[in-house]
């Protein structure tokens, strides 16, 4: 694969890690501070949004950087490693433990939704759920597909 082909994926992992590390900072504090304006008796639902939001942020990047060691594996000519596989098994790992998280945390969305009259940040949730599950389902096709490929590779070098 071109070089080309894989900074223009780095790039694009590298710009999908911003706009989430600026809702970190910025955002964030405003959702726990607007749960506990709609809830004032339960001031500890600030920290439980912080827990959710910043706990999901953790796996997110890890899957970030190993989204970027897969594409330099790709560039080093070892895509087909168990390095690469283990990349895609971490990114898989990290998909499902996001989707936990917003699991646990759909009651505090619920919340949120049933006081403020707004369903759409339930859906947001769902949709959250959702796609780490398609990441992570994807991922690991991709993880067997490789993992198969390898062993392919490794059987015709042994009868060559």
């Amino acid at each position: 694969m071109k070089q080309g082909t894989t900074l223009f994926l780095k790039t694009a992992v590298i710009l999908i890690g911003i706009p989430v590390l600026a809702m970190c900072i910025f955002l964030v504090p405003e959702i726990g501070n607007f749960a506990v304006d709609l809830y004032p008796d339960k001031a500890y639902l600030k920290y439980l949004v912080f827990i959710l939001l910043y706990g999901s942020a953790i796996p997110f990047y890890f899957a970030l950087y190993q989204a970027v060691k897969l594409l330099s594996y790709i560039d080093k000519n070892k895509a087909f490693s168990e390095l690469s596989v283990k990349a895609l098994k971490n990114i898989k790992k990290c998909a499902v433990i996001i989707s936990i998280f917003y699991v646990v945390g759909m009651p505090l969305f619920y919340l949120i939704a049933e006081r403020d009259d707004a369903p759409g940040v339930i859906i947001i949730g769902l949709v959250i759920i959702f796609a780490s599950l398609v990441i992570a389902v994807f991922a690991a096709v991709l993880e067997r597909l490789l993992q198969e490929a390898i062993d392919i590779k490794s059987e015709n070098e042994l009868t060559v």
